[in-house]
């Protein structure tokens, strides 16, 4: 199975920890984030990975080179001026397009700067089992932005923050009783997807691929929701943070 590791942001909120360095190689217990979320990965089964950089990328060429790929082969796409979630995947497409076995793949898109024991492979097996377009592994927990889903867990909208307005999409055919129906979810940066979705992406440049969920959920593709609320999940987006998953290392609450 591939995988692509969203890793090109300029990881402000973790400053002064990214000063002198990308996000990726911020270290986690004596780890860096990218080592952590590779070792994640290759525990399901993934040996080949494409990584997107932008912020001293060349510190992250390096520091694979120095660790031999950590035994997988891993490409890179760099990007010249950050594209995003969507715009990221969209530029690396080809590394999921190589062959026609690839297309039959669902491949794993995960979030450098996070950190969980979410169950990757029961996730993919999800993915395939109810033949989604894509799947988004979610929690019933406060953030500042939800992901809406209906009682089939099936994508239909978002909102900002516990009481600001909703953007909700409507798939054809869908009643109104259906549409009201809905759960706001909080999104953890993991996703598995089918090939075939890179074919549908049609916004351009710099975009989240959460636009474009949301278009083809309207269209009524499936875009599902995979419940995570058992699973330890940490965001290692502030410094603070980082020393919280350490804490939780020490007091095996994290693997």
């Amino acid at each position: 199975m591939k995988a692509m590791i969203l890793a090109a942001g300029l990881g402000t909120r973790l400053r002064p920890l990214t000063d002198d360095r990308p996000k990726a190689l911020v270290e986690v217990g004596g780890r860096t984030m990218l080592e952590i979320t590779l070792a994640r990965l290759r525990a399901c089964d993934v040996r080949e990975v494409i990584i997107n950089v932008h912020h001293f990328a060349n510190m992250v060429v390096d520091y694979l080179k120095a660790n031999s790929n950590f035994g997988m082969r891993i490409d890179i796409s760099r990007e010249e001026v950050l594209l995003d979630t969507g715009g990221g995947l969209k530029k690396a497409a080809h590394f999921f397009l190589e062959s026609s076995a690839d297309i039959e793949r669902p491949f794993l898109l995960h979030n450098v700067d996070v950190v969980s024991t979410i169950d990757l492979e029961r996730m993919v097996q999800f993915h395939e089992d109810n033949g989604a377009l894509a799947t988004l592994a979610v929690q019933l927990r406060q953030t500042s932005r939800y992901l809406l889903f209906n009682e089939r867990l099936q994508l239909c909208g978002r909102r900002s923050g516990p009481d600001q307005d909703e953007e909700i999409v409507r798939a054809s055919g869908q009643d109104e009783t259906a549409a009201q129906r809905k759960e706001a979810l909080a999104f953890t940066g993991i996703h598995v997807i089918s090939p075939r979705l890179l074919g549908m992406m049609m916004e351009e440049g710099a975009f989240s691929i959460i636009t474009s969920y949301l278009r083809l959920a309207a269209r009524g593709e499936k875009i599902l929701a995979f419940r995570a609320d058992g699973y330890y999940w940490r965001d290692l987006g502030r410094p603070e943070n980082v020393r919280q998953a350490e804490q939780d290392l020490e007091q095996k609450i994290l693997p």
